[in-house]
């Protein structure tokens, strides 16, 4: 693969991928541009500053890939990716980006990322990402890889334990992590237990508590509990067997 559309000995090309970097700081972004343009089968059409820029770039210039950051103002990556794979799905999305953490990794991917890389992946890890989305596979780095057979392989909490939240209709807009963390406050656990449970900050955990306390409508812990155990998202204790 060379620059251009040639692709060398048998005659063959293969088209350059049209590729879109979203990141919101023009240091980081303007490297990323700089590196993607000394790399072979890529070509930057375009840049943005933020996630709805991204989807106004995607909307005029129908790239290929967006590598996109996921810390951004006005619009996150994780909404662009969901807009972006919503009203353009012949663009693929891989996520570039700073954080490996499970509330960075799960989201983006559920939002419709096929592709996931921090900041540390080589000229090579990029281009192979990008090629394997582009072919209908995920485009993902082995330290991501290995986050998520930790945690398909990880032991399900014994009863009685948090209800199975993520096969649940959710109420009221809940996220699947907010439900995840209503059920673990519910089995008793504190800030710093479910920050090590699903391998995130307090600070993280603390501002899902918020979150899910404002959207369920409860004031303490003791609402937030009866309120789990109405809508199913976490089971009493002696009722396991239902």
């Amino acid at each position: 693969m060379t620059g251009g559309t040639d692709d060398g000995a048998g005659g063959e090309q293969r088209r350059r991928a049209r590729v879109v970097v979203a990141d919101d700081q023009t240091v980081v972004r303007e490297g990323i541009v700089m590196l993607l343009g000394l790399l072979p089968g890529i070509e930057v059409v375009g840049a943005a500053a933020d996630g709805l820029e991204a989807v106004r770039l995607v909307a005029e210039l129908a790239p290929d890939v967006v590598l996109m950051d996921l810390r951004m103002p006005r619009c996150d990556g994780a909404e662009a990716t969901r807009r972006i794979r919503r009203e353009h799905p012949g663009t693929q999305v891989v996520v570039l980006t700073t954080f490996g953490d499970d509330d960075s990794l799960f989201p983006a991917l559920q939002a419709g990322a096929r592709g996931y890389l921090t900041k540390d992946a080589g000229a090579e890890e990029i281009v192979r990402a990008v090629e394997q989305v582009m072919s209908g596979e995920a485009g993902l780095s082995p330290k991501v890889q290995m986050r998520l057979l930790e945690r398909l392989s990880a032991p399900v909490a014994a009863a009685p334990g948090p209800a199975p939240a993520v096969s649940r209709e959710l109420p009221d807009g809940l996220t699947v992590r907010e439900a995840e963390v209503l059920a673990l406050v519910a089995d008793g656990l504190s800030n710093t237990e479910i920050a090590r449970r699903l391998h995130v900050s307090t600070a993280t955990v603390k501002t899902h508590i918020n979150n899910l306390f404002a959207k369920a409508g409860v004031r303490d812990r003791a609402q937030a509990v009866r309120y789990a155990y109405h809508h199913g998202i976490a089971r009493p204790p002696g009722a396991q067997g239902i």
